[in-house]
């Protein structure tokens, strides 16, 4: 009898050490929230002064800030194809905004592997909720296609424009929203009389119910909310009329009550997921990561310098400077993550997918540049670091960048006559003012040859003439 007694605390506390050292034993539920055009000052915790960001600025309190994380590219597509294939934009299937129909971005192709398809794998339920721009239900990018179990939002990123737009997909299905106007109504009759459909809001609303549906079992949501993206539409609460809220009496331009009313309610989606997950008794075991595509935009009227939008950092969206490049990232884990700890360690997109990976056990694509985050995250294991990172971009004549250790190099004009690498110290030099290249050419040299290494010509994607 003592000795089954014994054998039975034996397991107990086997069971327990298992539970306890690293990362918890039972597979993590993964929450991806990524905002659209918000900049790297846009946040309180990461120094904006005039917007209100509160659930954001409490995250990274309870969980971890990321000083020096970067978006996959530039601009919307080609950094979200980074994110779900683990690649930086050197070879990425998407490296750049195209539509190859009037329906549809450029498709992810069918052999592309995505975090999604991974977790699928391991048996998480997986949704994407929100903007999706990798392509639509009628080829290879359709998300459903390429690991997700339930879609809803936007496909094409076009389409994402409109906050007000008369349909989103629910699984490639058209579902009719109450911004409709009927052929029969009279010209110009309008909607403001009537109850109106905010993206956003319906957006918001279908994370919620969904994850009350898939709570049970390991589950990973990617809501790609639109916020603060493009014009500036600070929505309504049901009424097609502006809502400014506590910025309504401010002595701003419209446009910038509307940026700041969207990174609010941005905020207050946050807060209410997380509210969620605790209500649903899930919070200890899930982990939440809040980021941003790219840099801030300067479209509908925004003007990114109005709120300090890119904080300490050199330019915007488009950019290849590291306001257009390095963006605000934190991360919460209950019990994993220390409270308040800020991180400088140079991690980017590509690393969420074999972060991911780890966690739910799967093996990790060997064609990846990712590397796992998990060490810097728990605090447990020696962390990884990335030899370089590197960017490109294929409008405005053509740039690229790279990044390694704290030296930046960025060259213009890749697509005509190509202008000289630019060179900046980064530890002393965060702003990117002081072009160091005449005084370092090694350095410079060294950078070229990674810059030449890490980019593959394809058909789409060449900087040739």
């Amino acid at each position: 009898m003592a000795r089954a007694a014994f054998l039975g605390l034996l397991l107990v506390t086997l069971f327990s050490l298992q539970v306890d050292d690293g990362v918890a034993a039972q597979q993590p539920n993964i929450v991806f929230i990524l905002a659209d055009d918000l900049g790297y000052g846009d946040l309180g915790c990461f120094g904006q002064k005039q917007i209100a960001t509160p659930h954001l600025d409490k995250m990274a309190a309870d969980g971890m800030k990321l000083t020096q994380h970067y978006a996959g590219s530039t601009v919307c597509a080609p950094s979200r194809c980074v994110l779900m294939t683990g690649k930086h934009s050197g070879h990425v299937p998407i490296r750049d905004n195209r539509n190859v129909s009037p329906t549809s971005n450029k498709p992810l192709p069918d052999d592309e592997v995505t975090i999604a398809e991974l977790l699928q794998e391991q048996g998480y339920a997986t949704a994407l909720i929100g903007k999706w721009g990798l392509g639509d239900q009628h080829n290879a990018g359709f998300p459903n296609q390429q690991g997700f179990d339930y879609t809803f939002g936007y496909l094409d990123q076009s389409h994402a424009h409109n906050y007000f737009p008369e349909f989103l997909f629910r699984n490639g299905e058209r579902v009719t929203l109450r911004n409709f106007v009927p052929a029969a109504r009279p010209s110009g009759a309008g909607v403001a009389s009537e109850k109106v459909d905010y993206s956003h809001d319906r957006i918001a609303e279908e994370a919620h119910a969904w994850l009350r549906l898939n709570h049970r079992k390991p589950f990973f949501l990617y809501l790609a909310v639109t916020l603060p993206h493009a014009n500036n539409e600070a929505g309504s609460r049901g009424q097609e009329t502006p809502d400014f809220g506590q910025y309504a009496d401010r002595d701003w331009p419209d446009s910038q009550k509307g940026t700041a009313s969207m990174i609010t309610r941005l905020d207050e989606t946050v807060g209410q997921v997380r509210e969620l997950l605790e209500l649903l008794g899930v919070e200890e075991n899930t982990i939440v990561v809040f980021s941003s595509d790219n840099g801030p935009h300067a479209e509908g009227g925004n003007d990114p310098a109005y709120f300090h939008s890119s904080g300490p950092l050199r330019g915007i969206k488009r950019d290849l400077y590291e306001g257009g490049i390095r963006v605000p990232t934190i991360v919460a884990w209950p019990g994993q993550i220390s409270p308040g700890h800020v991180e400088d360690t140079v991690s980017a997109f590509q690393d969420w997918l074999p972060t991911f990976a780890e966690l739910a056990g799967s093996e990790t694509p060997s064609d990846i540049d990712g590397i796992s985050l998990v060490p810097m995250l728990t605090g447990q294991g020696e962390q990884a670091q990335h030899d370089f990172l590197y960017w490109e971009f294929f409008k405005e004549g053509g740039k690229r960048a790279i990044r390694s250790g704290d030296w930046k190099g960025v060259q213009l004009g890749m697509k005509q006559s190509r202008k000289p690498i630019e060179l900046y110290d980064l530890r002393s030099d965060l702003s990117e003012e002081h072009d160091l290249a005449d005084e370092h050419p090694e350095v410079v040299a060294r950078l070229e040859r990674l810059m030449d290494s890490a980019h593959s010509d394809s058909g789409d994607y060449s900087f040739r003439d």
